[in-house]
């Protein structure tokens, strides 16, 4: 008995130390975080001032100021709408295609996935000037197509073709056999048997997606040029003065209320996160 009571002493002040230890290493990165916070809480002078945390006065103010210098709930909304497509757009066709290149046995399977890795290795400055022509052309400037169709069948695309793709290898075949005995095609394995077991691959591919979208910058400051149509990223690059200098308490206010989905999404989705990227590993 007090031998098992040493051991669970010992335990338990293992478990204090690797607990403290982690804090410890996570001030460099919560710190940043919880400044900006706060600063979002200071007036214009007081955040380069006397160094301090916590402010003296909160202006609860600047939020208020955030949504009366610009359309800020519009330009909010235009991000949030935005990724949200993205992400069910991307999520349906990278399972399909990934779906395709696990399965399917075709001519060409292993020339179109070169060209799939090969497109990733463009640099995304380079294909932004031909595709800001192509937009031009079928007259989607100072739209939001842009910025829903070219993650979808860009780069972020591409990634989560390839993350389904490893997911689905290294799943068992005898299951998707079943579902062909029981009469089911190869549009309703995919459906009813493939895409339900592939949840955490699908939670990894819908937040990188989404966090991708939601961080675009280039793209909306290409492609956008009306103030109503402006993203958060082009959004918070805009609080400033008639002389072009930033309103720091501004812009730290409006980038505290820009994370809030962002740890949304997060909180909900990381154990799926993390089981996706162990698992799609197992098979090449």
């Amino acid at each position: 008995m007090t031998g098992s009571l040493t051991q669970r002493q010992l335990r338990l002040i293992k478990q204090i130390c690797w607990t403290i230890s982690l804090c410890i290493v996570a001030i460099p990165f919560v710190f940043p975080f919880l400044w900006m916070i706060t600063s979002g809480l200071k007036g214009p002078t007081e955040i380069f001032g006397q160094p301090s945390l916590i402010p003296r006065t909160f202006r609860w103010n600047n939020y208020v100021e955030v949504f009366n210098y610009q359309p800020f709930a519009r330009q909010y909304f235009n991000s949030l709408y935005i990724a949200v497509t993205v992400t069910l757009l991307t999520l349906f066709i990278s399972s399909l295609a990934g779906y395709a290149l696990a399965r399917l046995r075709f001519a060409g399977a292993a020339l179109v996935a070169l060209f799939l890795v090969s497109a990733l290795m463009v640099p995304e400055e380079v294909t932004i000037i031909p595709n800001f022509f192509l937009i031009r052309w079928m007259g989607l400037s100072d739209t939001h197509w842009p910025l829903i169709l070219l993650p979808v069948f860009g780069p972020q695309g591409i990634v989560g073709t390839f993350l389904m793709r490893q997911y689905f290898m290294a799943l068992p075949k005898e299951l998707e056999e079943a579902g062909k005995m029981d009469g089911l095609s190869r549009f309703g394995v995919w459906w009813r048997i493939a895409l339900p077991m592939s949840r955490p691959a699908l939670a990894a591919v819908a937040i990188i997606t989404f966090l991708n979208s939601w961080n675009l910058f280039l793209e909306p400051l290409i492609f956008i040029s009306s103030l109503e149509n402006f993203t958060l990223p082009l959004a918070l690059s805009n609080f400033t003065d008639p002389y072009g200098s930033p309103l720091w308490h501004l812009q730290l206010a409006a980038t505290t209320l820009a994370v809030v989905p962002i740890l949304i999404v997060y909180l909900i989705a990381q154990r799926q996160i993390v089981e996706s990227f162990a698992l799609s590993g197992v098979k090449g």
